[in-house]
């Protein structure tokens, strides 16, 4: 139930910044320039979000707990 809970919360924000992100790159009162910035910014965060979370499951995988007693 609780990995149910973050999918929803993960898929409500997602549709939220989706939202916020199509009204600020469609606003013509914001320079060309500053709507390219803020694109590559977030292209960049996003990637390296992405890059964490791969290498944290590939860590998970090989963590063996063989030295620990029960």
């Amino acid at each position: 139930m609780q990995k149910l809970a973050f999918i929803l919360i993960g898929l409500g924000l997602l549709v939220l910044i989706g939202w916020l992100a199509k009204d600020f790159f469609m606003a013509d009162e914001i320079s060309v320039f500053i709507r390219i910035a803020v694109g590559i910014i977030a292209a960049a965060v996003l990637m390296l979000f992405g890059i964490a979370i791969k290498d944290r499951i590939a860590q998970s995988k090989k963590d063996d707990f063989e030295g620990v007693d029960n």
